[in-house]
């Protein structure tokens, strides 16, 4: 494919793909507005009934790099046709289940289908778009996320205000739209097969279970299990011929570092999608539908200003969008943590700082580590990147949880003045300071990075032509993003 024509498919794609984004992010977030309603119909804890997206969040992480390390080798057009009938497939169980391990089944075939649009999201933008054009790319991607995020509260809170929450599995069948311009415009360049180290991704897969079972029923046999076979899958990776993950990966410092900041900040700011609606159900007492319209501010302005922050990325660089996203993000957290069980409405505010500022850092991150990555491993690596997020967010569900279901009989705030809410405002205040120390780790990292950077800068200026010269500076940001 030529550029032209390369560039074109680009445009058309990253518009799809922003429509598609909608739908699956509609399908995900919508049942953590009726999380309360499902755990009143079942008889279910915090923790249990977390479930619903844990489940969801765990299959959909190793889906996602499955699908990265499957697109290295097979047409991604393939793969999509797959994953997105298997995900309309899936919902009709869902939509069927009278049992609560019915709902679980239905969540999880859902997310095998699901797990192909993060890792399309995450390629289309590295096949497709230059790396100083690529901060716009991922500015389009996530507005589709954010719009998602926008209007699946207001139709969750329409659906159940109509019918019952089980037709919340209908969503994804609108993706089928998508699939015919996938088909149209992704390329059709042979790609070699491979191989699936299917052992090493069930290793994966069982740490991962085992970790999130342990923390939802407190049996620390299981956290044991979780050490066990996260060794196996160490073990593994270095003595298959064709591991899951290739151990050589990691060797990228810059690409590992990454994966860590993401991993910690995702987990972090799952918190806004996760606990919002908890607190608003059970301290401010407010329906489903009215949590869902609460929450639409804050999306929409995310949606509003996703493109902004991709400009930004390209223009000023990663590390200012991460560091005007820490800003927002910090605020967010302290602002929740003192004002957590007050007005609705100033709740709905301060989930603007968080939701942008979360948006931002996704672009940046992702836009960042997608540099330290050679085209040939691009599928795989940020396809691990996505399944690292997606579990961050499972772990973080299920901590959270288990901290609301043990309560707090006391706020370490000063300045909340709520005591019914005091377990909620404690926990965005350790969230505040744990961002705080992802913040640090991040200036002194990338601090050494861009200063190593403009002595290797200086000392190349001395030995090339000036006319060089304007070429290196185009260049001079770090792979991270710094």
């Amino acid at each position: 494919m030529d550029a032209v024509s390369s560039q074109h498919a680009g445009e058309k794609l990253i518009r799809i793909l922003a429509f598609t984004l909608v739908i699956s992010v509609m399908s995900a977030t919508m049942f953590n507005i009726v999380l309360p309603e499902i755990r009143d119909d079942f008889q279910l804890s915090f923790a249990q009934v977390s479930w619903v997206s844990s489940a969801f969040l765990l299959i959909y992480a190793l889906g996602t790099v499955i699908y990265g390390k499957l697109a290295d080798t097979f047409k991604l057009k393939h793969l999509l046709t797959f994953g997105l009938i298997f995900f309309a497939a899936g919902s009709m169980i869902g939509l069927a289940a009278q049992a609560y391990w019915m709902v679980i089944v239905g969540r999880a075939l859902q997310a095998v289908g699901a797990a192909v649009i993060p890792a399309s999201s995450a390629l289309i933008p590295i096949r497709y778009f230059p790396p100083e054009r690529r901060g716009r790319a991922l500015g389009i991607a996530m507005t589709g996320l954010a719009i998602g995020s926008a209007i699946g509260p207001v139709v969750a809170a329409l659906v159940v205000s109509l019918v019952h929450w089980r037709w919340l599995f209908c969503m994804p069948l609108f993706t089928l739209i998508a699939l015919p311009y996938y088909r149209k415009y992704l390329n059709d360049e042979h790609q070699a097969a491979g191989r699936i180290d299917w052992l090493g991704c069930g290793l994966l897969a069982a740490a991962v279970a085992a970790l999130l079972l342990s923390i939802t029923y407190e049996i620390w046999l299981l956290g044991a299990a979780f050490v066990l076979l996260t060794l196996l899958f160490a073990i593994r990776i270095r003595s298959a011929a064709e591991p899951f993950i290739k151990p050589g990966l990691f060797a990228n410092r810059s690409f590992s570092f990454g994966l860590v900041i993401a991993f910690a900040a995702t987990g972090i700011g799952y918190s806004l999608v996760f606990l919002s609606p908890q607190l608003l159900t059970e301290v401010n007492r407010l329906a489903p539908g009215l949590v869902g319209f609460v929450m639409v501010p804050a999306a929409v302005t995310t949606a509003i200003l996703g493109r902004k922050g991709g400009k930004l990325a390209d223009a000023k660089g990663n590390s200012f969008l991460f560091y005007s996203a820490s800003a927002l993000l910090l605020s967010c957290f302290l602002l929740l943590s003192s004002f957590a069980g007050t007005s609705p409405i100033w709740i709905a505010l301060i989930l603007i700082f968080g939701n942008v500022g979360q948006s931002f850092l996704y672009i940046a991150l992702s836009n960042a580590i997608s540099r330290t990555l050679p085209q040939e491993q691009s599928g795989v690596g940020m396809g691990l990147l996505s399944m690292l997020n997606f579990i961050a967010g499972a772990v973080s569900a299920s901590l959270y949880s288990k901290a609301v279901d043990q309560g707090s009989g006391s706020s370490w705030n000063p300045l909340h003045l709520h005591p019914d809410a005091a377990v909620f405002s404690n926990i965005y205040l350790v969230l505040a300071a744990l961002f705080g120390i992802v913040l640090l780790v991040y200036t002194v990292q990338f601090g050494k990075i861009r200063r190593r950077n403009r002595s290797t800068e200086a000392f190349d200026a001395a030995l090339v032509p000036a006319v060089g010269s304007k070429s290196m500076e185009m260049e001079s940001e770090s792979p991270n993003g710094s």
